[in-house]
């Protein structure tokens, strides 16, 4: 590693309300194959070695620097740019710490070629991040003490640096990272719409810092011919032929490499597994303090998924709803200023005398601590789907003949804008009754169709009709199959094969209802809606980024929900033993 002895002279220098910023700017930093990466670093007027917090990602560092001049926005503002994450520049400095902000290779002014996506091709993320950050630690300015800094892409960054040992990165602190890949673009087997934004820059985004360098690992991997018959097989999938954007990516590949990677793969397997974070977590040793917030299920199921097979020093936080951050991102600096505190400076602060675990738990507002996830010994219990749009403890008695489906049509969104909705609700809650983990809905249907997606989400109903999304949970009908880790209340789908559906037969479909922390209070309800797309706009869809949903099925599908004595539809709910006991 290249190892400066002296500071750099050309610095610019920011005010930032009375605040002197020095700004080293375009820094070259060489990694071990040749290829140089580019970075800013920002720290305070004394030249004086400080511990360094080091964020990376392909959003591009000049982009991040807008933190230092735009007031933070919270959705639903269209000032929302969901790839400002590297953290309050001005904070950081303030803390007396260097921001180091730096561009991965294939994006911004760094060299080298990006193959794949996140981390699946070419030279391993994980490895240019121990150069960077041991050249980091090298320079005059730091002190030889690194963290990492950042949320999303730049804390997914985090596991992959951490699981690669470098010897200076001494914490990481992770807030809303992804993790395992496939479950990151295909929740339930259903493709998420949010990856393209994060790489092509719409709907909220302003995507990757494009370059020529940045190729797709499947036209890097297969032949012409490979690739063509593979494009002709996911253009047979009527919900892939009838959304224009995917059309074109698979025609034109070149032009959203990264995008069509992810279209071209819609099964689990070695393609999302060589480099899948969880694995690599094993590696870790260093001390992780893992931050999420709810209301988005799939991230808050990976960190507990991290979380626990980490086996360093951890801790787990899990944050009040909404679901989406500040954009520059500022939530949550306090707690990791006093971790690295801890950890990078040698002050004795006490957090790591604290619990293990904090979960925030709406309704109630209080702050659960315990020494693991769930933090509360909790009892599966099943609320069942009953006639007359009813949610009962009871199982309903009535055979089909007395006690017929429920059902409902979807046209494809191509020939209607109304998403229909089945819903099914509890009486009213008599005292407050808490529920913290994870769930399954047991959904016995029939559709005249191969495939459909179901799409299943909870809600806290105020007496008033206020309502807050509780928790989510997706199917696509040919992924239902379970594998071996699945428990009552926890299932699993290995999501390696397709399996059609035939149509007009019922089939029980189980869906992973992602983990969540409520307390429903006197006079609310638990609401449950079922559909097979999602409404363009309502109080949970307006909170996220435009492109934040999945993609809509492309053939018209008739759905009938059977919930009588022979079919018990039903949810498997995590009931705290305190509202059991209750």
């Amino acid at each position: 590693m290249a190892d400066s002895k002296t500071f750099e002279t050309d610095i610019k220098t920011w005010d930032a309300g009375g605040q002197t910023i020095h700004i080293r700017k375009d820094l070259r930093v060489p990694m071990r194959d040749g290829v140089e990466l580019a970075a800013d670093a920002y720290h305070g007027a004394a030249d004086k070695p400080r511990p360094a917090l080091v964020a990376l990602s392909p959003y591009g560092k000049e982009l991040q620097a807008l933190a230092l001049t735009m007031p933070p926005q919270r959705r639903p503002s269209p000032m929302w740019d969901g790839c400002i994450e590297a953290g309050d520049i001005a904070r950081v400095v303030a803390e007396d710490y260097v921001h180091v902000i730096g561009d991965l290779r294939g994006s911004g002014a760094s060299e080298g070629e990006h193959i794949g996506n996140y981390n699946a091709g070419g030279v391993s993320l994980g490895q240019d991040a121990y150069d960077f950050i041991e050249w980091v630690a090298a320079q005059p300015w730091c002190d030889g003490n690194v963290g990492m800094i950042g949320i999303s892409y730049f804390g997914s960054m985090q596991v992959f640096a951490a699981a690669e040992r470098p010897p200076s990165l001494k914490a990481i602190f992770v807030s809303g990272g992804h993790y395992d890949f496939y479950e990151t673009t295909y929740h339930g087997g259903i493709m998420w719409l949010m990856p393209r934004a994060a790489r092509e820059g719409r709907g909220g985004d302003s995507g990757w810092a494009f370059t020529d360098r940045i190729k797709s690992r499947m036209l890097e991997t297969y032949s012409p011919a490979e690739i063509k018959e593979r494009v002709a097989k996911r253009l047979q999938d009527p919900d892939v032929a009838a959304w224009p954007n995917l059309v074109h990516v698979l025609h034109y590949p070149t032009n959203h490499e990264a995008w069509f990677d992810i279209v071209t793969n819609e099964l689990d397997g070695e393609w999302y597994e060589e480099r899948n974070p969880i694995n690599l977590a094993r590696n870790i040793d260093i001390p992780v303090y893992l931050q999420i917030d709810q209301g988005r299920g799939w991230t808050l199921d990976g960190h507990i998924e991290l979380f626990n097979v980490l086996k360093g020093p951890k801790r787990l936080d899990i944050g009040s709803y909404p679901p989406m951050q500040s954009r520059p991102w500022v939530e949550e600096h306090d707690k990791m200023f006093r971790w690295y505190e801890y950890w990078l400076k040698g002050v004795d602060n006490g957090v790591m005398d604290e619990p293990a675990v904090q979960v925030f738990v709406e309704g109630s507002r209080e702050v659960v601590t315990a020494e693991q996830w769930p933090p509360k010994e909790v009892e599966h219990r099943a609320l069942y789907l009953r006639p007359r749009r009813k949610l009962s403890p009871e199982p309903e008695l009535m055979g089909t003949e007395h006690a017929g489906p429920d059902g409902f049509f979807q046209a494809p969104l191509t020939v209607t804008d109304k998403v229909e909705i089945l819903s099914w609700s509890t009486d009213p809650f008599a005292e407050p009754t808490e529920l913290i983990g994870t769930g399954a809905a047991h959904i016995f249907a029939e559709i005249d169709q191969d495939d459909t997606n179901f799409i299943l989400r909870l809600w806290d109903v105020a007496p008033g009709g206020a309502r807050q999304l509780i928790t989510s949970g997706y199917l696509k009908a040919s992924h239902r199959e379970l594998d071996e880790r699945t428990t009552d209340g926890d299932p699993y789908h290995p999501h390696t094969r397709a399996v059609p559906v035939e149509p007009g037969t019922i089939q029980e479909y189980v869906l992973r209802l992602y983990p969540f922390a409520a307390t429903f209070r006197p006079g609310h309800r638990l609401t449950v809606e079922l559909s097979n797309n999602e409404p363009l706009v309502d109080e949970h869809n307006s909170l996220l980024p435009p492109d934040a949903f999945h993609l809509p099925v492309g053939r018209p599908v008739t759905h009938k929900i059977y919930r009588d004595a022979a079919h018990p539809s039903r949810l498997v709910l995590p009931f705290t033993r305190t509202a059991v006991e209750g």
